[in-house]
């Protein structure tokens, strides 16, 4: 009887047993699933992010190691700095206009494409072929468009006679800074159009059925329906366009080089200058640190009131 008893609590033990051996095999499997991820964040993200905060706190030269702490000097050389203000600001400007430009345009041509008609397709393939062009490519083919010397622009409004003189189109300021961001929207415009079209296809037509049985116009059902139940793609593409717009480097690089007179230098430039020019990796770091504070607090607010809209619903 006894051995028997053995033998029934044995077997009962089995399923549980079983089930411990096959969730520790699940949460191995989840593991080593999980593995690449966090090996591929620590050493392509977190390293180097360790690394530059330890940069901007000390004296540390493009050729050689560091040479000691300097906490704050690094940073007290950024608010010393007469180019770090003007970059600030310039790049505040590029990205609430390119902001209020790309969301504007991609909401339009969204809408647009939802509306149906027949050049639908036309449309969806010719905005979204510039998004396959890469970024530095792009600005170089809009560097050779501008050019005075190589340009097709300039020679061919001169022949039909609608200018006298060659347009200087990266040559003042406020021209370099429209033309830059007409290739940006140029480029982007289709990806913040992709964006928001998946929005837009995702609200159900039978709240648009019922607004107009209630007799609502197109303006009052954009402003009620369309706008709050889009507002998740809309942040999504708020966050995305404004820390382009803040890391923009290479259209400016390419286009004016900062010019003239260190008119169009964006933050990121900035640090290139530091690092490359100034050789000094230290001061570079820390412009890096501020970026990345500012990014982290225009993201954070977006998400805020993300959260709170949703929980206003």
């Amino acid at each position: 009887m006894a051995a028997s008893s053995d033998w029934g609590g044995s077997s009962a033990l089995r399923p549980t047993r079983w089930w411990q051996m096959r969730r520790r095999s699940q949460q191995l499997a989840g593991l080593a699933y999980v593995t690449p991820t966090v090996i591929f964040l620590a050493v392509f993200f977190l390293a180097p992010l360790a690394l530059v905060v330890r940069m901007s706190a000390s004296r540390w030269p493009l050729l050689g190691g560091d040479k000691g702490f300097n906490l704050p000097d690094n940073y007290n050389a950024i608010a010393d700095s007469s180019l770090f203000g003007p970059a600030v600001v310039f790049t505040i400007e590029y990205t609430i206009l390119a902001t209020v430009l790309l969301i504007g345009m991609g909401l339009g041509l969204a809408l647009l494409i939802q509306a149906g008609g027949k050049w639908r397709g036309f449309i969806r393939t010719a905005v979204l072929l510039p998004s396959a062009m890469g970024l530095a490519s792009a600005s170089l083919l809009f560097w050779g468009l501008y050019s005075n010397q190589v340009g097709p622009i300039n020679p061919i409004l001169q022949a039909m006679h609608l200018t006298s003189s060659p347009i200087q189109f990266l040559e003042e300021p406020l021209s370099a800074l429209w033309w830059t961001t007409f290739l940006i929207v140029w480029r982007f415009a289709g990806f913040y159009m992709l964006i928001l079209l998946v929005g837009l296809q995702s609200i159900p037509r039978d709240l648009y059925e019922a607004a107009s049985i209630d007799g609502a116009n197109r303006w009052e059902t954009f402003r009620h329906i369309t706008i709050p139940l889009l507002s998740r793609s809309l942040a999504l593409s708020f966050i995305l366009c404004i820390t382009g717009s803040m890391l923009a480097f290479d259209q400016f690089y390419i286009l004016t080089q900062g010019g003239p007179d260190n008119s169009t230098m964006t933050i990121v430039q900035l640090i290139y200058h530091y690092a490359f020019q100034s050789q000094n990796l230290g001061t570079a770091a820390a412009t890096s640190v501020v970026l990345l504070a500012i990014l982290l607090v225009l993201n954070a607010i977006q998400f805020f009131r993300l959260r709170g809209a949703d929980e206003a619903k």
